[in-house]
């Protein structure tokens, strides 16, 4: 069998874990396994920053598809697809690999009119949830229940994708993989404090810095953490919170402090390119993530291979790597009388943190590798190649 022909669709490449994964599988799979990998997203707007750059060293492997964009545009959709149907048609790949909702959607659809013998689609989050309400739900199930009849495979970044995504009747269980979302290990294992960043956002050794990783976006959790934060600060006054990250939510989060009285207590990062978020995770103390929507938080894996103790909320992959009293803990969404007690337990108790930390180190360290999800990404292209049989490889 040669180098297979894959594309890779996602919607937007901003700085994101979906994004990240995307990205590192692209790029790895070209490097690692010699796959003929390209990339087509739609253009990248918006506050958070871009991932383009990642492709300054090879940039014909990726494209733009100009009218693949993320809010619901039925005009814009419709030439998304006739784009991505004519960019397929025109590489005629033996397989096509989507990632994200809207390029999920389309991208699968672009595959089978242009014929793609074999569709994988990877389920980064959930696109319907109690995070929403019915008649969103309705669509989006719906949407995803007839973009399946395209789709060969699913990739799930956490156990909790497959289940939900069966039980909504959406594919069979034996076209589900699990593959953990791996990122690059070394930076994370090699941080640690650093007082000079410390004290450009206000913090010093005395501080018990609680870092939260997240784009400041809605369903984030972000106002939930403000409303506990009065609460901490009065059962543990040298307690403080870095907001790492940039989003829509900014400008509102940073008023909200003034009117509380909380910017001398509360740091916000702005945008942060990745290779500056494992010296800030080595910097804080703790993390916390209070997302009412993810697949398999980034955040926390991250923040575990900077052998950070965590407080998540129970939401989706979440409890499949903070693991209560093992990583960190795991509370209830929405119950700020558990957010606020495990942060003054870990606050108190600095060897708590550091024995939960490193058990999250070792966990991370075992399943999150890069290489790791290459190579199992590879071995599933290999298989669903090998079940296409000869006359797909051959038209391709």
């Amino acid at each position: 069998m040669g180098a297979l022909r894959v594309t890779h669709i996602i919607t937007r490449l901003i700085v994101g874990g979906a994004q990240e994964n995307t990205v590192d599988s692209v790029l790895g799979l070209r490097a690692r396994h010699g796959l003929d990998v390209d990339l087509i997203s739609g253009p990248t707007i918006g506050p958070e920053g871009s991932l383009e750059s990642a492709f300054a060293p090879c940039p014909q492997v990726l494209s733009r598809a100009p009218h693949l964009v993320r809010p619901l545009r039925p005009w814009a959709d419709v030439q998304a697809c006739r784009e991505l149907t004519a960019m397929l048609r025109a590489r005629k790949p033996l397989l096509v690999h989507t990632h994200s909702g809207k390029a999920g959607i389309l991208g699968r659809l672009a595959a089978r009119r242009a014929g793609v013998p074999i569709v994988v689609h990877t389920i980064h989050g959930p696109s319907f949830g109690p995070f929403q309400g019915a008649i969103a739900n309705t669509l989006f199930r719906w949407a995803e229940q007839a973009a399946a009849r395209y789709t060969t495979h699913f990739v799930t970044v956490a156990q909790a994708m497959t289940r939900q995504y069966l039980a909504a009747g959406i594919g069979q269980p034996n076209q589900f993989t699990f593959v953990p979302s791996g990122f690059g290990l070394a930076p994370f294992l090699t941080s640690k404090a650093d007082p000079a960043l410390r004290a450009r956002y206000g913090f010093d050794s005395t501080h018990f810095v609680v870092g939260k990783l997240a784009r400041l976006a809605p369903l984030k959790g972000h106002d939930e953490l403000l409303q506990a934060i009065p609460t901490l600060l009065r059962l543990q006054p040298q307690m403080r919170f870095l907001l790492i990250g940039d989003g829509p939510l900014r400008a509102r989060l940073e008023r909200e402090l003034q009117e509380r009285r909380l910017s001398q207590n509360v740091a916000i990062t702005g945008l942060i390119p990745p290779s500056q978020v494992p010296a800030l995770l080595g910097t804080v103390d703790a993390v916390v993530h209070l997302s009412r929507r993810e697949g398999l938080p980034r955040a926390l894996t991250q923040a575990l291979a900077a052998a950070k103790p965590v407080v998540a909320y129970d939401c989706d992959g979440a409890g499949e790597v903070c693991r209560t009293d093992e990583t960190g803990f795991l509370i209830p969404p929405g119950d700020r009388d558990a957010l606020v007690r495990r942060l003054v337990q870990l606050a108190s108790q600095p060897d708590l943190g550091r024995r939960l930390g490193q058990r999250g180190r070792e966990l991370v360290q075992a399943e999150f590798s890069v290489d790791h999800m290459v190579d199992q990404l590879h071995g599933l292209y290999q298989r669903l190649a090998e079940a296409a049989g000869p006359a797909a490889q051959a038209g391709k």
